[in-house]
């Protein structure tokens, strides 16, 4: 069996951990403007954007990296934000107007065995999983997925909050990443998180 065929079925016979997905209400906490002294999406994401990038921002919540992500590819660019949370996604959007960024974003809603975009499949620049891999019941599945997203070269940026969860578990999402077939280009902490970026 060649070793996609057998990542495919791992896959398909994962079983799913407890996990805790945030309420929909906080994502007002979590855009808040406050958030950048600890999590600047600028600066985070300044050495892997570009203009005219396909980017994807999993577990997207209420935009708080996609709408700068928006403005960072520009209008040659194109952001997908995926969440499972409908009421999430349509604060997104209602924000993404008002900023005149809705040319640029669209919405996917995901489910936890599926993120819903395979007809994306291998062409993405880069996705970002920030504060969602541990809300991902099928860990193995979600990371399968971000990497069948990407180019030959994409990048996935990885970043789990201090605190929340621990260094220990972060490790354990590296190692899962690498197993998969990620290579990592950068792993460091930030002020507030923990970060790891994945290439393809």
């Amino acid at each position: 069996m060649a070793a996609a065929d057998q990542q495919t079925l791992d896959t398909q016979n994962e079983n799913p951990r407890a996990h805790h997905v945030c309420p929909w209400w906080m994502g007002f906490i979590i855009a808040s403007p406050l958030r950048k002294m600890g999590e600047n999406p600028e600066k985070i994401l300044a050495p892997l954007v570009g203009p005219g990038m396909t980017a994807v921002d999993i577990g997207s919540a209420m935009g708080f990296f996609s709408l700068p992500l928006a403005r960072m590819v520009g209008g040659s660019g194109r952001v997908i934000c995926v969440d499972v949370q409908e009421r999430m996604l349509s604060s997104l959007v209602k924000r993404a107007r008002r900023k005149g960024l809705d040319g640029i974003i669209e919405t996917r809603l995901a489910t936890q065995e599926s993120l819903e975009l395979g007809d994306l499949e291998g062409t993405a620049d880069l996705a970002l999983a920030i504060h969602v891999v541990h809300e991902a019941a099928y860990p193995q599945t979600f990371l399968t997925q971000c990497r069948e997203l990407l180019k030959p070269g994409g990048k996935l940026l990885v970043l789990e909050p201090k605190g929340h969860v621990s260094k220990e578990d972060f490790e354990a999402t590296r190692q899962l990443a690498l197993d998969i077939g990620f290579l990592e280009a950068d792993h460091r902490q930030l002020k507030k998180s923990l970060m790891s970026v994945l290439e393809k």
